[in-house]
């Protein structure tokens, strides 16, 4: 019983503090600071040196480079990042570009994160990202992660 209630209690703070509840349709958390905080760690870790520290991407990164390989794009508002759904974000990052998008002859220099990350790492690192764009932007893709579960539930809606 006591379980039970620790349950009931854990939930009730989740949603009655502020800051951590997460979209309709929502992986990612940029609302709940330890989250955000852990993400901030693993994305300057991991996602910095090519993405940049400010989210900027690498230059002219809508062009392939020399190597033929397109350069990262920035994560901020500038990109295209928030223009998918929280599920083929964490996609892309865990299995790579190829494998998410089903591309077969696609090459890219964004690395597989499947056995350097941990789920709930790419979680952190995602809603870090998230965490850093305007009220704007991160409402629109709130708005699109729950039109997005609407067609994952009902294709033919």
């Amino acid at each position: 019983m006591a379980t039970i209630g620790l349950a009931l209690l854990a939930a009730l703070a989740f949603w009655l503090v502020p800051g951590t509840q997460q979209a309709r349709g929502a992986l990612l958390q940029p609302g709940n600071n330890q989250v955000v905080a852990a993400g901030a760690a693993i994305y300057a870790a991991n996602c910095a040196s090519c993405h940049g520290a400010d989210l900027k991407g690498q230059p002219d990164w809508q062009s392939p480079g020399e190597d033929g390989l397109m350069p990262a794009p920035p994560h901020d508002e500038t990109g295209h990042t928030w223009h998918h759904p929280d599920e083929v974000l964490f996609a892309i990052t865990k299995h790579g570009v190829a494998k998410a998008a089903n591309l077969a002859d696609y090459t890219s220099a964004m690395p597989v994160y499947e056995d350097v990350l941990s789920d709930k790492e790419i979680i952190a690192a995602l809603s870090w990202i998230k965490a850093q764009w305007p009220a704007e932007i991160r409402q629109r893709h709130d708005a699109m992660n729950a039109q997005y579960q609407a067609l994952e539930k009902d294709p033919y809606r």
